[in-house]
C-alpha cells in the first residue's frame, strides 16, 4: 500500500510539474488545442458579449465526439481574454492532455465588473456610461440589464451547448474563476446547482462580509450593519460594489457564498464539488479561510490549498493547472 501511495504521489507531482511548465512555455511536441473568439446575444443583459473558447486537440478530428465544458471567469478590470493572454490556460490544458488528462472545452466570457450577479440597483446604459465604472469602452462594458448571473448560467451555457459539441448536462459542466471570478464561480454553482457539478476558486472574494482578525481565527466575525456594508475596507477598492451588493444586509447576505451553501444544504439540493486555493500573502486569504470554516461547519468538504504567493498573475498561472485537473476529475468522468 505504501508503494502504491508513493507511486501516486510521484505521478501526481510529475503531472503538475508538466502542467506548470506548459503554462509558462508551450512545447512544440505537445498537441495543441484551438483558441477562438466569438460573440453571443444575451437576453439577460439585453446585448452582445464577446467570449473566448478553447477547443481541445481532438475536437477538429473526432467529429462525433462530445466534450465536458469548464467555464472560466475573470476578475475585476479583466475581460474574456485574460485567461488565455495572461493565464496561458490553453498551454496548461494542452500539457494536461499530453500527460493523459481528459480533454475539455474551456469557455471564457466577458463579465465586466459585474461580480456575476443581478445588480442590487439596475442602472441605464447612459447612467453606466456617465459613471465611468471601467476604463473599458462603455459600448462593450455597459448593458441595459445587469442580470449577469442569468447571463452566465443560462444564456452562455445554452449558447455553448448549441454552438459546440458539448456534453450538455450538469454532470459534465464546471465553473472556475479568480478573485471576483472565484466569487462568481462559487455563487453561480451554489445558486444554480442543477447547472454546474463543480466549482473552483483561485484567490476568490469568498466571504465578502468578513471583518474578523488577521490572520483568520475561528469563529469568523462579520459586518453587523453598524456602517454601510458598501464601505467595508475591501469593497472600497471596487467602484461597482455598491451597485451590485447594495449598502445593507438586504443585498449582501443573499449574495454571500456561505449563506448560499447553507441554504442548499438545508434544502437537500444537489451540491457542487468545491475547490479553493489562495496565496498565503493574498489580501483576501482570510475570506477563503472563513468560507472553508463555514462549509465544514455545514458538513461540506472543500478541496482547499494555500501556496506561496499573492493576488497576481504569476500565482494564478502557476496554479491554474490544479483547478483544471480538479474540474476534469469531476466533470470528465
Amino acid at each position: 500500500m505504501r508503494r502504491l501511495i508513493q507511486c501516486a504521489l510521484l505521478v501526481g507531482g510529475a503531472l503538475l510539474t508538466a502542467v506548470r511548465a506548459g503554462a509558462q512555455s508551450p512545447s512544440a511536441t505537445v498537441p495543441h488545442g484551438r483558441v477562438l473568439t466569438d460573440t453571443l446575444w444575451s437576453q439577460a443583459l439585453g446585448g452582445k458579449k464577446s467570449v473566448v473558447v478553447y477547443l481541445p486537440p481532438s475536437y477538429d478530428t473526432q467529429q462525433s465526439r462530445r466534450y465536458p465544458v469548464a467555464y472560466y471567469l475573470h476578475g475585476v478590470s479583466g475581460d474574456e481574454t485574460n485567461w488565455t493572454n495572461l493565464g496561458r490556460i490553453q498551454h496548461a490544458m494542452d500539457s494536461l492532455v499530453a500527460a493523459g488528462a481528459p480533454e475539455m472545452i474551456l469557455v471564457m466570457p466577458d463579465g465586466d465588473d459585474s461580480w456575476y450577479a443581478t445588480w442590487n440597483v439596475l442602472i441605464t446604459f447612459d447612467q453606466c456610461k456617465a459613471a465611468k465604472y471601467s476604463k473599458e469602452d462603455p459600448s462593450t462594458f455597459c448593458v441595459p440589464w445587469g442580470h449577469y448571473d442569468d447571463y452566465i448560467a443560462h444564456d452562455l451555457v445554452q449558447w455553448s451547448d448549441a454552438t459546440f459539441r458539448t456534453k450538455a448536462d450538469r454532470a459534465h459542466r464546471g465553473i472556475a474563476g479568480l478573485s471576483m471570478g472565484g466569487y462568481g464561480a462559487f455563487v453561480l454553482a451554489l445558486g444554480y446547482p442543477t447547472v454546474f457539478a463543480a466549482a473552483a476558486s483561485h484567490s476568490g472574494v469568498l466571504s465578502p462580509l468578513y471583518t474578523g482578525a488577521h490572520p483568520f481565527r475561528a469563529p469568523p466575525r462579520y459586518a453587523s450593519g453598524a456602517e454601510p456594508f458598501g464601505e467595508l475596507a475591501w469593497a472600497k477598492n471596487f467602484a461597482t460594489v455598491p451597485k451590485v451588493f447594495g449598502r445593507d444586509s438586504t443585498g449582501w447576505w443573499p449574495r454571500d457564498p456561505a449563506r448560499r451553501l447553507q441554504r442548499l444544504v438545508a434544502a437537500k439540493g444537489p451540491l457542487p464539488t468545491l475547490f479553493a486555493d489562495v496565496g498565503v500573502d493574498d489580501p483576501y486569504a482570510d475570506q477563503s479561510r472563513a468560507f472553508r470554516w463555514e462549509a465544514e461547519r455545514s458538513g461540506v468538504t472543500v478541496q482547499y490549498h494555500e501556496w506561496p504567493g499573492t493576488h497576481d498573475w504569476p500565482y494564478w498561472r502557476a496554479h491554474v493547472g490544479e483547478s483544471l485537473r480538479f474540474l476534469a476529475g469531476v466533470i470528465a468522468k
